[in-house]
């Protein structure tokens, strides 16, 4: 999902006041040419904080449809062993009401099938009344620390539309993934592995012995077909580093450009 969202104020939790820590994955945040951004900012996982969970299924259901109770139900699913919803949190401006935190923005963490050392990154997503003051960036170099202290070495996502904003922040054109939306603490990586080991053509066929069979008639070979035009200096998105990510060989379901991007971190 594009990195968009929707809501018109900063979401305020409704938790009791409590003590503010910054949060060790977050660096100190500059101040922007408008308003300030607050130096206190927090990503924390969203199993460990049910409070936020309203305020994080209304935040995606109004930007990308989809019932707010069915966002719900998803972003209840989150836990340790992913996938990982995790909320981007603020301390409230002076000018603010008062709350203990409030909502920034949003991420959600999937394994890789048959990357046993990558996470894939979806519904980024930061508030609207928020965008301009480099929380974009804040929320994904934030997920990008949080990925690496879980012991994970390279990052997928996939964007329709906001493939320069990735860029900027080191990913590259990739190939497609597979995602494994769920995953049982249980489950041992080898059975992860299975996920991506796609099915080969192994189904046993009768063995014809080679007296029985017709002699074959000389085949005509064909030429091979033209090269299709390309715009794209160099090589394929995946050969040439995703230096330009202006096109996308790749399409979703509805026929339109998809870039799958990655990162190693």
């Amino acid at each position: 999902e594009a990195f968009q969202a929707v809501i018109g104020t900063p979401v305020h939790s409704a938790a009791p006041q409590e003590t503010f820590v910054p949060d060790p994955f977050l660096p100190r945040c500059p101040s922007t040419d408008t308003l300030p951004v607050p130096e206190e900012l927090s990503l924390v996982p969203l199993h460990q904080h049910p409070e936020l969970l309203e305020a994080c299924a209304e935040l995606l259901a109004e930007e990308w449809g989809k019932s707010r109770a069915l966002r719900l139900h998803a972003l209840q699913r989150s836990s340790d062993a992913f996938p990982t919803c995790l909320a981007l949190l603020r301390a409230p401006a002076p000018a603010e009401p008062a709350c203990s935190r409030c909502l920034v923005g949003h991420v959600r963490l999937s394994r890789v099938a048959g990357q046993p050392n990558s996470l894939f990154v979806e519904s980024v997503v930061v508030a609207r009344a928020l965008r301009g003051r480099g929380y974009g960036r804040q929320l994904m170099e934030a997920t990008e620390r949080y990925a690496r202290t879980r012991g994970f070495h390279c990052l997928h996502l996939s964007t329709h539309d906001k493939q320069q904003f990735y860029a900027h922040l080191g990913f590259v054109l990739a190939e497609p993934v597979q995602i494994v939306p769920f995953l049982s603490p249980a489950m041992p990586a080898a059975a992860l592995r299975a996920f991506a080991v796609p099915p080969s053509p192994t189904a046993a066929t009768p063995v014809v012995p080679a007296a029985s069979q017709p002699p074959l008639p000389p085949a005509a070979v064909p030429p091979p077909p033209p090269l299709p035009p390309s715009s794209r200096a160099g090589g394929s998105p995946a050969e040439d580093g995703g230096q330009s990510p202006q096109e996308s060989p790749h399409r979703d379901t509805r026929g339109l450009p998809i870039f799958w991007m990655k990162k190693n971190i």
